[in-house]
């Protein structure tokens, strides 16, 4: 989870943290990041509790972690997350990583310039 929260660390190079992840969410990965460094939330800390085997049989396991930012105005949040057994590592499963990062959104459009007033009769 560091390693997907940290804008050093090149969005090509967490693709592999996710359970099927491929080339075109390296943009959606560094988006991530960026957006966690420019409201101030890092450093992320992370504590995962009630560890468990996911109950699906596929070797996976469960956890409840606890985020916590820098940003006091965020503070601690807590998000139930999966993980997926890979290469003698661990990857985020692709449902948490869908539900958590939001990769395949565009960046949010620009607002709309303000509209001219009505003139009054």
């Amino acid at each position: 989870m560091a390693r997907l929260a940290d804008p050093a660390v090149p969005g090509t190079e967490k693709v592999t943290l996710i359970e099927n992840g491929t080339a075109g969410e390296a943009a959606g990965l560094d988006r991530f990041a960026a957006a966690l460094r420019d409201n101030g939330s890092l450093p992320l800390s992370f504590e995962a509790r009630d560890l468990a085997w996911s109950q699906n049989g596929s070797g996976n396991v469960v956890a409840t972690v606890i985020v916590t930012t820098a940003n006091p105005q965020s503070g601690r949040f807590t998000y139930p997350m999966e993980f997926a057994p890979a290469d003698g590592s661990w990857q985020l499963t692709r449902q948490t990583a869908d539900q958590l990062l939001a990769l395949d959104a565009p960046p949010p459009p620009a607002p709309p310039p303000p509209a001219a007033p009505t003139p009054t009769p």
